[in-house]
């Protein structure tokens, strides 16, 4: 429930909404059956319950903490296709991009739009920033915006106006991931359109958190076009908004994406001032506490990784390295795109020390990383900084030989 941000009353409905998916005949489940099964007090629902339970969180009953009594047996009811869709989810995560698409909408049913939906659609964007987890946004543009069309479309048929409003808020994220892919891709000028709506969307769903997302991801866009000065005006924008207040999670992404832009607008000073509130608010920060998907990148490593992109451009290469072996040394193992590209960093802190030699064997695993994937835009932007400043500080056979290695490479991910 709290991953789903669900009240027990829409809980109940969602489950309600299930049942009558499953059998033809919407289900008579209670607020007050819900207060049960988080007390204990109904450790096993009954079997239509269970199974409605099942497709709306997409786990097995068990693994939402119910006890079978004694030797039971599941009713014979058909399987419902979300529920199988939900078991591939791993799968699906690594998929290529001429394959991703949107699992279909259900067949429409007599009951109205509702929490049900909404938990489907995001399923979806679940799906897609896993797909980016593991090889990056790029590609996700056309499946997102597809996304994006599903919940609008829903939001007309909605009946109350906290779906309307959850519908809103599904629109801007799919919308903000398809910036997302354009940006991870290099493709940045339709990336800034998409993030105008996205934004737009976020105020009808009345909800900062994706406005954050948004700010976060204008950031990004105005830095990727040398436009620090927006960068930093964006990234504050991001620091005023509500959640900022009540997530030292949120507070802390929004003052290291302005350090990030301090940086490079040449506010060395102000840079160092916005990392030690980033460190300060992640500190405080319930590791535990449940998150959307679309901020679960961030935390220590993802923090370190910010750093060391700080560190080296205020002219400290020395702790931009530390900061990326920190960063790599606490990345989960299923990011697989952020793993590369922050390898790529540290390669960059290791050339502007002057070993040389080493900066090259490290960005060379860049391409091991990223073996039978596309490199991002983003990241062969980066390798070609990489190149050019190797180019300007190592000697001329040893540069030539990096670039004649890893052309092929280069040009054909």
């Amino acid at each position: 429930m709290a991953a789903h941000q669900m009240s027990a009353s829409e809980l109940a409905d969602a489950v309600n909404e299930a049942i009558g998916t499953l059998t033809g005949k919407t289900g008579s489940t209670s607020e007050r059956t819900v207060f049960r099964w988080l007390s204990g007090e109904n450790r096993w629902p009954q079997a239509r319950q269970r199974r409605a339970l099942e497709n709306v969180c997409g786990l097995p009953v068990t693994a939402l903490g119910f006890v079978p009594r004694g030797k039971s047996t599941r009713a014979a009811l058909p399987e419902d296709p979300d529920m199988r869709r939900r078991r591939l989810f791993g799968a699906a995560a690594g998929t290529t991009a001429a394959a991703i698409s949107l699992a279909p909408p259900p067949a429409p049913h007599p009951s109205r739009v509702g929490t049900s939906d909404v938990i489907r659609l995001r399923d979806d964007v679940e799906r897609l920033l896993a797909v980016d987890a593991e090889r990056g946004g790029h590609g996700l543009e056309q499946a997102a915006l597809a996304g994006a069309s599903e919940a609008l479309r829903l939001q007309k048929e909605s009946a109350t106006q906290r779906v309307r409003q959850r519908l809103y808020a599904l629109a801007a994220d799919f919308t903000a991931t398809a910036a997302w892919s354009l940006i991870d891709a290099g493709r940045l000028d339709m990336a800034g359109r998409h993030l105008e709506r996205a934004l737009a969307l976020a105020g009808l769903a009345q909800d900062s958190e994706i406005a954050l997302q948004v700010w976060n991801l204008r950031a990004m866009l105005a830095r990727q076009r040398r436009d620090y000065l927006e960068a930093v005006a964006s990234s504050q924008a991001a620091q005023t908004t509500a959640i900022t207040r009540r997530s030292p999670l949120h507070a802390s992404l929004a003052y290291a994406r302005t350090a990030v832009g301090l940086a490079h607008a040449g506010e060395a000073r102000a840079a160092l001032r916005c990392l030690g509130r980033a460190e300060n608010a992640l500190a405080k920060a319930d590791p535990a506490q449940p998150r959307s998907s679309w901020i679960a990148f961030y935390g220590l490593a993802e923090l370190h990784s910010l750093t060391a992109i700080v560190r080296d451009v205020v002219g400290h290469p020395a702790h931009a390295e530390a900061a990326s072996h920190r960063a790599l040394a606490a990345l989960p193992d299923a990011y697989r795109r952020n793993r590369a590209y922050t390898t790529a960093r540290l390669a960059l802190a290791q050339l502007h020390q002057g070993d040389v030699e080493q900066a090259c064997a490290t960005s060379g695993k860049v391409f091991e990383i990223m073996a039978g994937m596309p490199l991002p835009g983003r990241m062969r932007l980066l390798l070609g900084d990489f190149q050019r400043d190797l180019l300007a500080q190592a000697p001329a056979a040893l540069a030539h030989e990096w670039t004649d290695h890893y052309r092929t490479e280069w040009s054909s991910s």
